[in-house]
């Protein structure tokens, strides 16, 4: 017997079969490389694409942070003859956009700069802290000292109450819309009382202090009359001090009336009538026909992201730390 094993003769094609990927040797390799090719591609295609998404992403991202932060810091490009902008708008506290040291920072830019023909403070705020309001009030009356012949005016939008108000008693003048909300000069100490409540749900306040009026204010205790006269005193002297400085920047123009400093508020008209204000107008206003510069150049501070981001840190710190002392009472002008 030979050992040469003859092959088996293939299958004859039928005849009028057309032949099939199937009738030549090695299709189902052919074919399994076929698949895994398409499937490497597809896995590099998916791969591309993910990566465009991904650069793309990274572009909007970077140009949304270019937008938002201001690289120019305090300083404002050089420019001919202008009236200089600082607007003070909201609350002002020193966690705020509306704080002293921006404020003062951008009326210090504005005044300093040789083209600066007047200076317009756009203050919209129904006040706030009678410290900060004090700070600004004081350094628009140094600055207009150092620089006579500079005017500021203030123009107020929808309202100069209270702080607000205080801060700009020190311009020249002070102009408004009919309809703005004017006054306010009075202060207020408001907190919250829980000892009622307590009470009912049987909370005992445990309080240790080391001096016999360091608890005064706690919202979880009652109040007494000593501390009730002596907030009451505390009030009067910082009212006492605002009635000042709206007379020392008013001067004759003020016509007062017995509820002038009671705290009550008025339209920018009837603010006019009191000598609160001066006139009517808007910025372009006072810019174009008071001042006869009517290019606006804006001085006022802005924060970039990060400040932005410290400030509200701070900001929250700071009032969870107010809430945890036992001062529970926020002095304000507002």
């Amino acid at each position: 017997m030979s050992d040469n094993l003859t092959p088996e003769p293939k299958e004859p094609s039928l005849p009028g079969r057309p032949r099939t990927p199937a009738d030549e040797p090695g299709w189902e390799r052919a074919a399994l490389e076929r698949i895994a090719m398409a499937a490497i591609n597809e896995q590099r295609a998916a791969r591309r694409w993910r990566i465009f998404f991904r650069f793309v992403f990274l572009i909007v991202l970077l140009l949304a942070i270019w937008g938002a932060i201001d690289f120019s810091g305090d300083k404002v490009a050089a420019t001919g003859r202008h009236t200089a902008m600082v607007t003070l708008d909201g609350e002002i506290s020193a966690d705020t956009n509306a704080n002293a040291e921006d404020i003062n920072t951008a009326l210090e830019s504005a005044f300093d700069d040789e083209g600066t023909a007047g200076v317009i403070l756009s203050c919209n705020s129904p006040g706030g802290s009678p410290v900060q309001a004090g700070i600004i009030y004081n350094e628009i009356r140094r600055l207009r000292a150092k620089y006579p012949s500079i005017p500021l005016y203030v123009v107020v939008g929808d309202m100069c109450a209270s702080g607000g108000y205080y801060a700009a008693a020190a311009a020249d003048k002070i102009y408004v819309d009919k309809a703005s909300i004017v006054g306010s000069i009075g202060v207020l100490m408001d907190s919250f009382g829980f000892t009622g409540l307590m009470d009912k749900l049987g909370i005992q306040r445990r309080l240790h202090t080391s001096g016999e009026n360091k608890g005064f204010f706690d919202p979880f205790s009652p109040e007494t009359p000593k501390m009730d006269e002596h907030a009451q005193d505390m009030l009067d002297q910082i009212h006492a001090q605002f009635i000042d400085a709206v007379r020392q920047g008013r001067g004759k123009r003020l016509h007062e009336t017995p509820d002038m400093f009671s705290g009550l508020f008025w339209t920018g008209q009837k603010s006019v009538e009191l000598g609160l204000a001066d006139g009517f107008g808007d910025a372009d206003y006072v810019a174009r026909d008071i001042i006869k510069a009517p290019d606006i150049v804006d001085y006022t501070v802005k924060e970039s992201i990060t400040d932005r981001v410290a400030r509200k840190f701070g900001a929250a710190v700071g009032s969870g730390a107010m809430h945890a002392m036992a001062l529970g009472a926020k002095m304000s002008l507002r």
